[in-house]
């Protein structure tokens, strides 16, 4: 059937914030019991890295590397982030590993965006815990070839917990394992890591530079009816992968009930380009289809394309009006790219 253009805009208004296309407006369980299950990783970390050299070709040979993690809680304890630094033989690199928890399943998603390949969100892992051990799994593909994919964490509130990622090519009966670390703390409160000793910031850092700390957000939303609705929410934005990244934590006290949202962005250095992705709290398995762009002229802009009602779409996001203090976003849609119907307006004041 013809999706017609305020059939689009209703449709887009159940949406959650950036790019949320196609979010069902009803609240999911709480996942009330799991808000914890992180904790023990929350602070910063000192990683000791064994990896395999080659996976899946008889390799015995493991590089032996240092690096660095911080990690805290996001959506209420349903989420959590970590930013880690990884000290490869092959160079220095960061990368960035959200996770949130579906009451609906009872699982853990976990997502790995490596900061030299960033635009490509690797596909999840899913598990839980059972005790002090968390086993995931999950499907992707090495170097042309189907593998299955495991993490387990072992020893979780242990003085040294640690971590193993293996492979399977006969669907989970016998694994490699190709990557293990070992975690220890470096204190109990999550801060940033921080660039090496004569690292310098990527000029690209600054590109979001506004938008670190706590906020406080009038959103202006489209209804199914055509009018607007308004509510409040609050946003904590923090800078990871020394500022070539970043994660805003957001809650919205919308009319149809309290819920929470994770914006994750990168900048993507083969397509010289920021990525945004966004993970509704009320549908955590899933993270939307990113958007892309840049700033130019004090307003940064992303464009990409989403599923209405099976009909491709071209979202836009754009941040404008910063000033330190305050800052606007716009969420719009267009079905030929030269008409743009904003549906979410969203004014920022620093918190």
């Amino acid at each position: 059937m013809e999706l017609t253009r305020r059939a689009l805009l209703q449709h887009l208004s159940l949406a959650g914030a950036a790019c949320a296309i196609g979010v069902p407006a009803m609240a999911r369980a709480d996942g009330a019991g799991h808000e914890r299950d992180w904790q023990w990783l929350v602070g910063n970390w000192d990683v000791y890295h064994e990896r395999l050299r080659g996976r899946l070709e008889g390799s015995t040979t493991w590089d032996k590397f240092g690096g660095k993690c911080s990690s805290w809680t996001t959506l209420g304890g349903l989420g959590n982030v970590d930013d880690c630094l990884l000290y490869l033989p092959s160079g220095t690199y960061r990368a960035v590993a959200p996770r949130a928890f579906d009451p609906t399943t009872g699982q853990w998603n976990i997502w790995w965006l490596d900061g030299r390949m960033a635009g490509k969100l690797d596909p999840p892992v899913r598990g839980t815990f059972t005790g002090n051990e968390g086993e995931f799994h999950g499907p992707d593909v090495h170097q042309g070839r189907k593998v299955d994919v495991r993490f387990r964490w072992h020893e979780t509130n242990s003085q040294r917990p640690h971590w193993d990622q293996a492979y399977s090519t006969d669907s989970g009966k016998t694994w490699e394992i190709n990557w293990r670390n070992y975690f220890t703390r470096t204190g109990t409160e999550p801060a940033p890591v921080a660039l090496e000793p004569g690292e310098k910031a990527a000029a690209e850092a600054a590109d979001w530079a506004f938008l670190a700390g706590h906020w406080r957000v009038k959103n202006r939303k489209l209804r199914p009816d055509g009018s607007w609705e308004t509510f409040d929410s609050t946003l904590h934005n923090r800078p990871v992968m020394g500022g070539l990244g970043n994660v805003g934590d957001n809650v919205f006290d919308a009319p149809s009930g309290k819920y929470r949202g994770l914006s994750l962005r990168a900048f993507d250095p083969a397509a010289k380009s920021w990525r945004s992705w966004w993970l509704d709290g009320r549908t955590p398995q899933d993270i939307s289809p990113s958007v892309s762009g840049g700033f130019a002229n004090g307003v940064g802009t992303l464009t990409g394309e989403d599923l209405v009602n099976g009909e491709k779409v071209q979202v836009r996001s754009r941040w404008s009006g910063m000033t330190g203090t305050t800052a606007q976003w716009e969420q719009a849609i267009s079905r030929d790219g030269k008409r743009w119907e904003p549906n979410w307006i969203a004014e920022l004041e620093r918190a």
